[in-house]
Order: structure tokens, then sequence, then C-alpha cells
């Protein structure tokens, strides 16, 4: 009972809070006096344990909920000067200064004005090609300003030249019409381009752009596989002035490749004499080696004038009992008389190039190249053919050539000869014209075709040729003999080749 009576138990503090309420009522009740009420009024009333604690939680809270803001106002004020601060002053720091202004005042007219007097002064001529040149790598120079600078370089070239150029003239317009849309071709006009000096850049910080380009490892292979050498092969030849025959000796050949598992070959020697292929004769089979020595002898019959028409080919191939025979290369001799005048037996030593299969004979076609600048016409000669393969099932052919004018790839024009019935050797002497203005002579090349007209289904291509700026070999040299000689006619005899099989061509309309 002392624990519920006692000074701080709960009766004890309900007969207090009863003798409080009673000591406030007025007047006080019986028994009471005044000064026991005012006694009992000052006394400081007792508070409860669980109230103090609740007032010491309440304020730790307080305590937490201060740190907390005054950590997110720091907070703030960091995120505040990283962001707002450091970059407005770099801009303050990295400001316009009057050496360098701003676009603004670049593209301002004033601006423009005071470039445009500078500009009329000709000692500054050579300061204003060297800053166009550098403004090839340097940003801070506004594309205005470059264009205007090259505008003027080039009215005061074309001032100090005064050159006049030929009108172009009204036969090349239909020419103009057929080319490619992106080449732009018109009359020639140099004000559209920047004059030779000021299209040579510095090479200080320029981009080369040859040294970045992948070389083409296949192309590569290609050509050094086409162009190797497969040994020596040692024959020599000799003409028969009473027999009227032609007296080929194969004598030996040297370090021929091995195309065996054993690592030899078993090689022997074809011979042909060019353009006549049912004519053909062999060597003996060596077996199992790779320097074998043949000392054959071969006879043609050939008249002596035909000999600076023939071809000597000669085709060395690996002996195989149960497969294909391999070719291990050829030798083709294309001037009979290149060592002697075969009046007495001449040892020649070739290369044997490499080939996979026998190279066929197709012909050759002469024709001249005549171009006139002045007027813009280019003449092309078709004069005759010789040696042409045989189409038809009687030996013969009913050839006719085709020009056709290509420029991109793309054919242009198109041009024919005559027909000439039943023969290998056709003569034309017909001459093709085509208008082309000089500025376009890099641009465009030449297809000559030699076709086999068939009255009865498609007519047949025996062979082409090209000659062009972008051509290979004779039909490139031809072409710039052309040029270099201007105003003549310059001839040449062309090998014939074999195209696509999946071209093909209609008959020609007659």
């Amino acid at each position: 009972m002392s624990g519920v009576w006692g000074a701080g138990g709960p009766r004890c503090q309900e007969a207090l809070a009863v003798l409080a309420s009673l000591c406030r009522a007025r007047p006080p009740p019986l028994g009471l006096d005044v000064e026991t009420c005012r006694s009992f009024e000052l006394q400081p009333p007792e508070r409860s344990p669980s109230a103090a604690g609740a007032g010491t939680s309440v304020s730790l809270l307080a305590v937490v909920v201060i740190v907390c803001g005054v950590a997110l106002v720091a907070v703030f004020l960091f995120l505040f000067w990283k962001l707002c601060w450091m970059p407005w002053r770099n801009k303050e720091a990295s400001s316009p200064s009057p050496a360098n202004p701003p676009l603004e005042a670049l593209q301002s007219p004033s601006f423009r004005g005071n470039m445009a007097d500078k500009l009329k002064d000709p000692s500054t001529l050579g300061f204003l090609e060297a800053a166009v040149k550098i403004s090839h790598t340097s940003p801070d120079i506004p594309a205005e300003v470059q264009m205007s600078v090259k505008e003027h370089i080039m009215r005061h070239t074309r001032l100090q030249r005064q050159t006049t150029e030929p009108a172009s003239s009204t036969r090349h317009t239909s020419f103009k019409r057929h080319l490619p849309r992106q080449m732009h071709v018109s009359s020639v006009d140099y004000g559209n381009e920047l004059p030779p000096a000021a299209e040579q850049p510095t090479s200080i910080g320029r981009i080369k752009p040859e040294l970045y380009k992948q070389k083409s490892v296949d192309g590569d292979d290609a050509k050094s596989e086409a162009t190797k050498s497969c040994g020596k092969i040692n024959f020599s030849l000799r003409y028969d002035y009473e027999t009227e025959t032609l007296i080929v000796r194969i004598l030996k050949a040297f370090d021929l490749p091995a195309k065996d598992f054993c690592g030899s070959s078993d090689p022997y020697v074809k011979i042909y004499l060019l353009p006549d292929r049912k004519c053909k004769l062999q060597t003996r089979v060596h077996r199992k080696t790779l320097n074998p020595t043949f000392d054959e002898n071969f006879h043609f019959p050939v008249p002596y004038e035909e000999l600076a028409d023939r071809k000597l080919h000669l085709s060395v191939f690996d002996f195989d009992r149960f497969s294909r025979h391999d070719m291990i290369g050829e030798v083709i001799l294309d001037n009979l008389f290149e060592a002697s005048d075969l009046s007495r037996e001449t040892s020649i030593w070739k290369d044997i190039q490499y080939a996979t299969s026998e190279s066929v004979d197709l012909g050759e076609i002469m024709f001249s190249l005549c171009y006139l600048p002045t007027a813009g016409r280019l003449t092309l000669t078709v004069i005759k053919c010789r040696n042409l393969k045989a189409m038809d099932i009687t030996g013969y052919s009913d050839p006719y050539v085709k020009v056709s004018l290509l420029c991109d790839g793309r054919r242009l024009k198109k041009k024919k000869t005559t027909i000439k019935k039943n023969t290998l050797n056709p003569v034309y002497n017909e001459a093709i014209i085509f208008d082309i203005p000089p500025e376009n002579m890099d641009q465009v090349s030449l297809l000559i075709s030699v076709m086999d007209y068939d009255r009865v289904g498609h007519n047949e291509i025996i062979g082409v040729c090209r000659v062009g700026i972008n051509a290979e070999g004779l039909g490139r040299d031809h072409w710039n003999e052309m040029l270099a000689y201007p105003r003549k006619p310059i001839a040449h005899w062309h090998s014939l080749v074999e195209v696509k099989k999946s071209f093909k061509e209609g008959k020609p309309r007659l």
C-alpha cells in the first residue's frame, strides 16, 4: 500500500488534485482556511517521470532536424558554386578581346566595308592567299570572310590573265545532253574554279588521304601471280629457204615449278605458229624432272613473206596419267625476227609466264585516231583486221566493226562499219566521227568491238579493244599520242581480247 499512497503514488496524486480544485473554489468550503490554500498553491507541482522523458525526446528530435537542415543547406551551396560560379568565371576569363572580335562584329556591315577596302590593296594579295590556304585547317575564320577573300582572288587572277576561250560549238550540245548529270558539263568557265596558284594547299596540318588508303591485298596478289616467272625455256629458230619451212628446235627448260606431290613434274611442250591453231606439235614427256632437256626439231611450212604476220606460241604442260594435264606457263614470241633474220640458227632464252589456260588468239585490228581541238572532232578510221577467229562452220566469219563512245561506263553513242562477208582479213578504210568538246576528252573512251554478223540469232563478239585515258597498255598510249599530235592521224595495230560471256549484242540495223 505504501507504493500506492506514497508521495509519488497515484492515490496521492488524485488527492492533491481534489484539494487543489477545492482551494480554487470561491469561497473555499468549510474546514479549509485561506492560508492553507495559499500555501498549497505556492508549492510547485511535481512532474511525473513520463512527462520528463517525453520532453527529452522532443528536444533530441529538434536537434536532429536542425543538423539535417544545415547539412542540406551546405550541399546546396556547394552545388551552386560548382554549377554556376565556375562556368561564369571561365566565361569571364575567355571573353573576346579587341584583337579577336566576336562573330557578330565580323558579320556587321562596317566590318565588311573595311575588309573590302583592304582587299583593294594589291600588297595584301599574297597575305590573303596565305590566309586562304591556312583557313583549310583554322576554324576561327568565318565562312563568309573566306568566301569573300576567294572571290576577290579569283577576280584578280582572271583580270591578269586576260585570256579568251573558244565558244562551245552547237554540235556538242547533243554530246553534253548525254553526259551524266553529276559531271556538270558546260562551256569552259574559269570563274567557277580557283586559279592554279590558289589550288596548291600547304602541307602544314593537311591530311593526306593517300596515306590512309588500305592496299588491296587480293589485287596485288593477282598482279604478282600474273607476272611471276615459272622458269625459263631455251629454243632456236631457223628458216629453210629451199623448202620454205620454219624450223623450231626446243632445246631445254630450266627451273620449272613442281606440280606433283612428290615435288617434281612431268613436263612437255606444245608448239603453235599462230594464227593457225590446227597445226599443233608437241615434244615428248620427260618424267620427274624440273630441268628437262628436249632437243627436238619441229617444221612449219610457211612462205617467208608471211613470217612477219606469224607468232610462235609455246605452252608448257605437266603430264598427269589419271587427270587433266596442268598448265605450267606459256611463251609468246610476237616477232620472229627479234633475234636475227632466221638465215642461221639462233638460240633464244625466254621466261615462262604464268598461265592457267592457253590464251586464244582472236585476231588484230588496225585503226587510226585523229583529233581536231578547234573543231572538237574525233575521227577514228577503221583500216583493216587480220587473223580473226573463225566463227562460222565454214571456217570464216562475216565481220563488222562497232565503235562505242563511253563516258563513266555509260554508252553515249555507237556507230558501225559495213559487213564483210566470208573473210578473216577484212579491209574497211571507213571513217567514224564523234563530236567531243576539248574539255571532255579526259572523261571519255572508245570501245572497239569486232562482231560476226549472223542472219539468224544474235551477232557474236569476236573480240574487243579499248582506247582512252583510263585504258591499259597500248590503248592508253595510242590515246595519249593522239592528244600529243593534234590534227595528225596516228595508226596502230591492236590485239583483240575476250569479253564477258554475259555481254550480248543484237543484230545491226542495215
